[in-house]
């Protein structure tokens, strides 16, 4: 039987390096703790307002930060900027710098990220049955 407090997302730690279990012997090596519960995990990556509208924008695209603000225009700049830096950071956004005069930078969805494609294209479908029901019901 599992443990219920095991099924609780953990928030992020600050001594994560010290904190392995014995189905894990992994240490580790970000924010996330390895043995939480992965559904946990995911939200604690993925949940907010903003993150998966971000994650759908980026799918099989490259765009630079204005063209993101442009395909999602409630979202503030500074939000905007603190949660691409949060996704780049949890490895499922990678930020490319071009050398160039004026700077470019492009953002695209790292091969981790790839992986959610198919949970972002149900859950836009979904959302889309949702709308049509609430619809329905007017």
């Amino acid at each position: 039987m599992t443990d219920s407090l095991a099924l609780e997302p953990k928030n992020k730690l600050k001594d994560l390096a010290a904190n392995t279990t014995a189905e894990s012997p992994l240490p580790l090596t970000n924010e996330l703790q390895i043995n939480a519960c992965p559904v946990g995990l995911a939200i604690d990556v993925i949940g907010g307002k903003w993150k998966v509208i971000i994650l759908y924008q980026l799918r099989g695209n490259k765009l630079r930060f204005g063209q993101i603000k442009n395909n999602i225009p409630n979202i503030s700049q500074k939000v905007l900027a603190r949660a691409l830096k949060e996704l780049q950071g949890d490895k499922l956004v990678q930020r490319i710098a071009y050398a160039e005069v004026p700077p470019r930078v492009e953002y695209q969805q790292t091969p981790l990220a790839q992986k959610l494609n198919p949970v972002l294209d149900l859950l836009c479908r979904w959302g889309g049955d949702l709308r049509d029901a609430k619809l329905a019901d007017q």
